[in-house]
């Protein structure tokens, strides 16, 4: 058993019971182990949480920041973001859950961490909608506003899409896409 291996148990258990409703014998339980094992590895479930965390902003950071570093035209680079974004959050589940849901269960300290980490993502979409501002692609007053709301779309997919369902998440990202620049009236 590796630390990984309790991130990944975790992340499971953590997505289906909530933190507050999961136990460390229930991860201890999803890896067939006795729950003292799981100390030789962690401290606690709030360390374990904290390094979900950090685990699933790290991937979605590196993932966005690779895209967004590309030299095509700012409409163009939101769009690749907004799907390489969903198709992140929908390819690891479990782990991106635990970080959209579950990171108002961190204590104070652990907030005071997560919370540049956090912000650095969000600036990297206010960053291309800034630059879309400056170009004149975009209109738009409050960037900060535009990058809440569309995360907020975005994030709550995660609890409604299914891979079998009637659109992909491809075409989940480019509806989402069109909808954000062209709006909704006629």
């Amino acid at each position: 058993m590796t630390r990984d291996d309790i991130l990944d148990a975790a992340a499971q258990v953590f997505r289906h019971k909530g933190f507050h409703g999961a136990s460390m014998s229930d991860i201890a339980a999803a890896l067939d182990v006795q729950k003292a094992s799981l100390y030789h590895h962690v401290a606690s479930k709030q360390e374990i949480l904290l390094a979900l965390l950090d685990r699933a902003l790290g991937m979605l950071t590196d993932h966005i920041a690779s895209i967004s570093s590309q030299a095509v035209p700012a409409d163009q680079k939101l769009r690749q973001m907004i799907r390489g974004y969903l198709s992140a959050l929908a390819e690891n589940a479990d782990l991106t859950a635990v970080l959209l849901f579950e990171h108002r269960s961190l204590d104070k300290k652990s907030h005071a961490r997560h919370v540049p980490q956090r912000d650095k993502f969000e600036a990297l979409w206010r960053d291309v909608l800034n630059d879309g501002v400056r170009a004149g692609i975009f209109a738009c007053s409050d960037t900060a506003m535009a990058v809440r709301a569309l995360m907020g779309v975005m994030n709550w997919t995660l609890t409604w899409y299914h891979p079998d369902g009637g659109k992909t998440i491809e075409e989940i990202a480019d509806q989402y896409a069109d909808m954000l620049f062209h709006g909704l009236l006629k």
